[in-house]
């Protein structure tokens, strides 16, 4: 692929090889899960690791920089490797919702994004445990599992189902009243969490989805690009495009602006 501005044709082979990489994580991670063959830890900021994050995010940057020599790899557990001044760039969560994993919980997914000058262009959520995958490239739409996917057409928070992560970031910016006020006006309010409210969003069975304050890239490019190639928004809580968090949310689109707009603080 030359360094170019990406076209529609250049990403299939991307595309197909980014569902390469997350059969790989599956084959890996999905029976050390069945097996709970795992050691916890914990890191700096107390959210759980195991080696098999580790291990996993190893396979997959092993991959990445051999096949792809000439991009550059972000990982959350190991960081940056491969060429730091590439226009592509592959991010990745091994584990997104370690915490679930540990405990036995399905919902955890390994999260797979291509970027091109900061713009994620392919994503790739594949939760083995839940049996589904999920995937997206610019201009090529969203998927589950080889079903093209399409957001709600839901436009009144009256109406709506929401996903809210209540987290101390929130209370930090002293928005959790404003979260509960939101979710006590919506239709009905669940707390998916994670990469599954997102994804949600783009399959239309929810129509908001209000991420935790201190998301990091590598949990939200990969969602980003299925969301938005299934019709819908992912912003920032100042509405900013941005993959970069520190906040996520996720909509239908109709629904963004007023959102936004109550959790600017």
């Amino acid at each position: 692929m030359a360094d170019g501005t990406p076209m529609a044709h250049d990403l299939d082979g991307e595309l197909a090889f980014a569902l390469s990489l997350a059969d790989a994580a599956d084959g890996f991670t999905l029976p050390r899960f069945e097996s709970a063959d795992f050691t916890l830890g914990w890191k700096d900021d107390r959210t759980e690791v195991t080696e098999v994050d580790r291990q996993a995010e190893a396979l997959l940057a092993n991959r990445v920089l051999a096949e792809r020599p000439a991009h550059g790899f972000l990982g959350e557990e190991h960081g940056l490797q491969g060429d730091a001044r590439s226009p592509w760039r592959w991010i990745v969560d091994p584990i997104d919702g370690t915490s679930g994993f540990v405990r036995g919980l399905p919902v955890w997914a390994t999260l797979i994004a291509l970027t091109h000058d900061d713009a994620p262009v392919v994503g790739v959520v594949s939760a083995p445990a839940l049996g589904r995958r999920w995937w997206g490239a610019s201009g090529h739409g969203a998927h589950v599992d080889g079903r093209r996917i399409g957001v709600s057409d839901v436009a009144e928070l009256a109406l709506a189902q929401v996903s809210v992560t209540f987290s101390a970031g929130w209370d930090e910016l002293g928005l959790t009243g404003e979260l509960a006020a939101i979710a006590q006006q919506a239709r009905r309010a669940r707390g998916f969490g994670d990469f599954w409210q997102h994804c949600l969003v783009a399959e239309g069975g929810l129509d908001v989805a209000i991420d935790a304050v201190g998301v990091a890239p590598y949990d939200i490019a990969a969602v980003k690009v299925v969301v938005e190639e299934a019709g819908g928004r992912l912003t920032n809580r100042l509405g900013d495009g941005t993959h970069l968090g520190p906040a996520a949310i996720s909509s239908n689109g109709h629904l963004h602006d007023e959102i936004v707009e109550r959790l600017r603080g």
